[in-house]
């Protein structure tokens, strides 16, 4: 199973470790308005006492709740959990979304795409799962209103039949709704507006930053999503096809392979992955990241304006290695 603290993402999938049929198997979703009471309230009791479980870092209540095949993967889902407790502080759990997601037909772990429409069908959210065994799942969405970071909860819900029937705790993702008190559609309005000044990397990755947060999960698609990537695929110039980057610095040359959205300090940073020469010593290490962070800068001067800083990852013989984050008043 996969841990990322950049997300604060756990998936737990009992069968994933198994060979995958073809992806895009199509299963059904109900959305909340169109449940039978009695699964809305299910879902809306089990989501809300989960998600105030984690914003009050309520372990026990977790792992009791935890679906027992994924045991195993309890040390991960709670670190995801202690990540959380920043982002979730200060607020007040409101439940946001509600999917029941039927896979009882599948024979065997499969990638699958639940299309969720509301009642006249004007409306209709994907929800992507991988390795998904054979069964019943929800998709519970949540906010912390009035929290400084506007943090939003995800939980994949599993319906666990045996014993005192319930549903169990199967996933979990939190992020932040806001950097520096800026939502997703002010990021979003953001990134067109440099668009239009032909800014395009500063527009690209303000694009991945109103994506990020305006929904806690990565695998749901909504018609303003895709939306969103459209513009953003348009772009043109950006750094979409532009690695492994070369660029000049006096007589050196840096290679940088990556540049991503970086939340780790809950700022809009952006992550840039280089070619370290293999300085070990921690000086010589925070110079050249100095003069990468410089360098790259240098050529996209327009990133300077728009995000909080920038996150350098020195990369040698494929080991990825963070070393330091600088705001963008110190990179000169």
């Amino acid at each position: 199973m996969r841990f990322s603290p950049r997300t604060l993402w756990v998936v737990l999938a009992a069968a994933a470790a198994l060979a995958l049929p073809a992806a895009g198997f199509a299963a059904n979703c109900t959305t909340q308005g169109e449940m039978l009471p009695s699964d809305r309230d299910a879902l809306a009791a089990a989501g809300g006492r989960l998600s105030v479980a984690v914003a009050q870092q309520d372990f026990d209540g977790l792992k009791a709740s935890l679906l027992p095949a994924e045991a195993a993967e309890w040390e991960g889902i709670r670190g995801a959990a202690e990540q959380a407790a920043p982002v979730l502080k200060g607020g007040r759990i409101q439940l946001r979304s509600l999917y029941l997601l039927d896979a009882t037909m599948l024979t065997a772990p499969a990638d699958t795409q639940f299309f969720c429409s509301n009642a006249n069908g004007s409306l209709t959210v994907t929800i992507t799962l991988q390795a998904l065994p054979p069964g019943r799942y929800a998709v519970v969405l949540a906010d912390a209103l009035g929290a400084p970071l506007a943090g939003q909860i995800g939980l994949i819900l599993a319906w666990d039949p045996t014993g005192a029937a319930a549903w169990k705790l199967a996933g979990l993702s939190v992020r932040q709704g806001t950097f520096d008190g800026h939502d997703g559609v002010w990021y979003w309005t953001h990134a067109r507006e440099l668009a239009a000044q032909e800014q395009p990397w500063a527009a690209w990755f303000s694009y991945d930053a109103a994506r990020w947060l305006l929904v806690p999960v990565d695998f749901l698609s909504s018609p303003n999503l895709e939306k969103l990537d459209h513009e953003q695929s348009i772009i043109k110039s950006g750094p979409l096809d532009s690695f492994p980057l070369t660029l000049h610095d006096g007589d050196r040359v840096w290679k940088i392979d990556s540049v991503h959205l970086d939340a780790s300090l809950h700022e809009a940073d952006l992550g840039v992955a280089y070619e370290s020469t293999g300085v070990t010593d921690p000086a010589a290490l925070r110079t050249e990241a100095i003069s990468v962070l410089s360098t790259f800068l240098k050529s996209q001067p327009a990133l300077r304006g728009s995000f909080h800083g920038l996150w350098a990852y020195a990369v040698k013989d494929g080991k990825r290695t963070p070393v330091m984050e600088l705001p963008m008043a110190q990179i000169p």
